[in-house]
Formats: C-alpha cells, structure tokens, sequence
C-alpha cells in the first residue's frame, strides 16, 4: 500500500494562518465590557474573576510580556512576600506557597506569575501586548468614559516625528487603570482637567501601603476603577516594594465592585 503523501510545511501557509486568526480575535476585542490597562498581577487577577463570571475582559500591555513587575521579586532574587490571606488566591491556581509565619508567604515570582497568567488565559481573558495607551474614548457633555486611544508601543517609543501613525479606539463598559506608579489613564484625565493632579505613591511603608491600597480600590471616575499600585499613585500612599498581598487582593476587590455596577 502506497504511503500517504505527507504536505511540506510552507512558510506562506504559516504567515497566512497565524494573520487570520489575530485578525479574527482582533476583531473581538474592539468592544469589550471591561478594558484593564496594565498586565500586573493586580490587573492578571481583575481580568480572571470578571472574565470567569462572563464579562468580555480585554487587558492592554505596554510591554511585549505580562505579569509586571512580579516576575522578578525583590532585587532580582526571584522571592516574594505574599501577604495573608492572599497566599490563598495563589494556591487555588496551583502555586508553591511557603508559610514564613502566621500573617507572612513566600513563592517564587516566575512560577507565580506564569501561573496567574494561565488562569487568566483559561477563564477567556484577552491581550493586547506592545499596545500604549496615548488617549481616553470620551464622550458627551459629561466626559463619559467609553473606552481607549491606543497605538503600537515601539511607534510610539520612536516619536511622531519618525514615524507618524495614527492610533485606533477600543471602547468598553468599564475602563480599569492598573498601571501602577504610573496611573496612565489617571494621567490622561488630568491632562484634560477632568481629574486632579496625580500626586504619584509615597515613601515604602508596606504595612500602610497595603491598607491603604485595599480601602482606596475602586472608582475615582465614572467607569474608571484603579486597582493595585495605581491606587497608591492616585492617592499618593506609600509605596510597597516586593510585597504582592495587596496587588491580588485589590484585583479581586475592584473585579467585585465592577461586577456590581455592570449588574446596575
């Protein structure tokens, strides 16, 4: 029996295929319920708990990778403290926790962050990576917030006088700034005086930092809702260094709060 002719794998066919289907996702993320501007942890974890109740979550990254600055932990020796109970969040996606003490964990950033990054994949999460956002959807009399001004990161990084490109929109229900001592569409509301000055985090003071960023999470515009450091940023509380408790912990609650107003 003659043997099946088997087809050559062609370089035409790959670029052909990887083009349709970006192109066909792509097309689903041009309207979403929630935009989350920044793939942190805080950010990773929001877009999981919405998305895992329904809700078409589309997260933005400046970056080409995800997870922020959690990959790394504190000074590039791949630990980080998790503080009680969010250490609880990380088991249930499967990560190696190490009890330190009651109130203290630690887990090895890379593997945290790889598997947060999953979870958020698995429960239809969508990204858009190497995407700056450069303006605000607004609309109205009122300014509402419907959506984002986006454009390549490395266009952007080259300067208009290089290459002048211009952006595209993506709207949404719900717009999230988890940018961390950034607070980008802080930033941008700001520069259009729709919103004070950003007063950026303070000195490192983790236990009151975490506090703070927890009772602070939420919204500070209409359909804008900062969680993570871009809370600390915004209200100008301290600073906490490789201590990710609160990163997780604010997802979660600015996930919860959205939930409710999208049911409003």
């Amino acid at each position: 029996m003659k043997e099946r002719e088997i087809q050559p794998l062609r370089e035409a066919d790959i670029t052909r295929n990887i083009a349709r289907e970006y192109y066909k996702e792509f097309d689903q993320m041009i309207e979403s319920d929630v935009l989350i501007v920044g793939a942190g942890p805080s950010g990773l974890l929001c877009g999981r708990d919405l998305a895992s109740s329904g809700y078409k979550v589309v997260i933005v990254e400046q970056l080409n990778h995800l997870g922020g600055g959690f990959w790394n932990g504190g000074y590039l020796m791949n630990k980080a403290t998790i503080a009680h109970p969010a250490q609880e969040i990380l088991e249930k996606i499967g990560v190696p926790v190490k009890k330190i003490s009651k109130e203290m964990y630690i887990v090895d950033p890379p593997h945290a962050t790889a598997k947060l990054i999953a979870s958020a994949y698995d429960a239809g999460v969508k990204v858009m990576n190497m995407t700056k956002v450069v303006d605000l959807v607004l609309r109205g009399d009122k300014n509402r917030l419907e959506g984002l001004v986006v454009n390549w990161y490395p266009l952007e990084a080259m300067g208009h006088d290089a290459a002048h490109v211009d952006p595209i929109a993506l709207e949404s229900k719900i717009v999230v700034d988890a940018t961390g001592h950034d607070a980008v569409t802080l930033q941008l509301l700001a520069r259009r005086n729709l919103y004070a000055n950003i007063p950026g985090n303070g000195a490192m003071w983790v236990d009151r930092s975490e506090e703070m960023v927890m009772e602070k999470t939420g919204e500070v515009y209409p359909h804008l809702f900062v969680v993570g450091l871009s809370v600390a940023a915004v209200y100008g509380t301290p600073r906490m260094g490789p201590a990710f408790g609160a990163m997780l912990l604010s997802g979660r609650k600015g996930a919860e709060l959205i939930r409710k107003k999208l049911k409003r």
